[in-house]
């Protein structure tokens, strides 16, 4: 069983000077260090007081080790003298022992064209990659295993190269057997390539369908519930980059960025403090207005409230008037779809004004609900009302309404289908529809 070195063994090996170099796995030694255990062991020494005469600890190297060394060392330098044992030959890019053979003329021509037809091959293959790389990638250096096989390949087949995968090889800086291993593996990757293909198709379809803004674990969830299929997260993740389908995402708020305030509102506390899932549908409202701009630079505004637990849109209204008429149409609306407040409801705003208004509060205290409100500043204290405008946003091509009415039309449809069709990761792969049912009957 091969040796496998600690940290701490390494450090230790290392400070030898007899020591070239060490990995977790094997020690190269020095090759003054390999003539003078010869020698040594030609006078009479054991390999074992060799070992220790020179500095190595037996229980690093293992009891074994000299004996094995000092064997194969004598071999080499019974056979090829000191020059044998002063040159590694082991590992990747050895050349093999020591030939006495010369390299005829053709023999060196034909090593020095299949040099120049790599490398131009590897140039070749480079300056694709650069072309073919986006913007914010790193501009590839050099080439992957796969790819150097892949070339080697190429170059002998184009070219009608023989004897020469093992140079080639060398060229690349690959090991020999793994280029025979990923020959070898060429039909279990022609079989891949063609499921790849299958299943890219599938991909595609949902990933058009959502207009490119679903990532894998959205489509992960689609998959689950309207297709039956079985598919792991990773594979179709793995497909996406493979075909480079790339979730289209709203850029990051940099106003998120800036530091939380810490001064607590004095009209209402921050009774709600994060707490948006409380595993109760009804128990925490949120709301918030945002503004949407439609047709010619016109501007309208969307009031919702959200349910915490469920992340169901119970309540909305769009309208061109920021007036506190849409906050009452807001809780009228509300009031018609609750049929029943839950006794401990809570509705959670930020410090708007609107919010703070006398007659608001006073509304909702009548519907029997307790008013909670976000610290001054701080987005985040509403962090799940936020991420349902966003989401709002990236689905619904507002600005390309050319009137509120057909404003309107599109946001309730993309509510309902929010509401009832669009799954969910965080809560249980279901609408959130389907989420409230199920939090209802367990």
């Amino acid at each position: 069983m091969a040796r496998h070195f600690m940290s701490f063994e390494i450090k230790e090996l290392e400070q030898n000077p007899n020591v070239l170099r060490v990995s977790d796995r094997s020690i190269t030694y020095h090759p003054e260090f390999k003539i003078r255990a010869v020698e040594a062991h030609e006078q009479g020494f054991s390999p074992t007081q060799i070992f220790l005469d020179h500095g190595f600890d037996l229980s690093v190297v293992g009891k074994e080790q000299p004996q094995r060394c000092l064997s194969r060392w004598r071999q080499t330098y019974a056979q090829y003298g000191q020059s044998g044992l002063e040159r590694d030959q082991r590992g990747q890019g050895a050349t093999g022992r020591p030939t006495n053979k010369a390299l005829s003329s053709d023999e060196k021509l034909k090593k020095a064209e299949a040099r120049i037809k790599y490398l131009e091959a590897e140039n070749e293959f480079l300056k694709n990659a650069r072309d073919e790389r986006k913007a914010g990638e790193t501009e590839p250096s050099q080439l992957k295993p796969c790819e150097t096989y892949e070339l080697i390949e190429m170059i002998c087949r184009n070219h009608q190269l023989k004897n020469m995968i093992t140079y080639l090889c060398m060229l690349g800086e690959v090991s020999r057997s793994g280029y025979y291993a990923w020959k070898k593996n060429e039909a279990n990757r022609s079989v891949r390539q063609i499921n790849d293909e299958a299943d890219i198709v599938l991909i595609k379809k949902i990933y058009d369908a959502e207009k490119g803004k679903v990532g894998a674990l959205q489509i992960k969830i689609i998959l689950d519930n309207d297709y039956p299929i079985i598919m792991n997260h990773k594979k179709i993740r793995r497909l996406m980059k493979k075909y480079n389908l790339v979730a289209r995402i709203r850029r990051a708020n940099p106003y998120k960025l800036m530091m939380k305030a810490t001064q607590e509102h004095k009209t209402c506390k921050n009774l709600l403090k994060r707490e948006f899932d409380q595993g109760e549908p009804g128990k925490v409202l949120l709301t918030d207005i945002t503004y949407l701009y439609y047709g010619k630079g016109q501007k309208a505004y969307l009031s919702c409230v959200k349910d915490g637990a469920t992340r169901e849109i119970v309540a909305h209204v769009v309208t061109t008037s920021l007036k506190m008429n849409i906050l009452y149409r807001t809780l009228k609306q509300l009031s018609d779809t609750v049929d029943e407040f839950h006794p401990e409801a809570l509705i959670h705003s930020d410090q708007g004004f609107h919010y703070t208004h006398p007659e608001f509060q006073s509304k909702v205290k009548q519907m029997g609900l307790v008013q909670s409100m976000s610290r001054p500043g701080n987005c985040w204290d509403n962090a799940s009302m936020e991420s349902f405008f966003g989401t709002f946003k990236d689905w619904v091509d507002h600005k390309s309404c050319a009137s509120l009415e057909e404003l309107k039309h599109q946001t309730n449809e993309y509510i309902n289908k929010y509401n009832n069709e669009r799954y969910q990761w965080g809560i249980n792969k279901m609408t959130p529809a389907q989420y409230r049912g199920h939090l209802l009957t367990a």
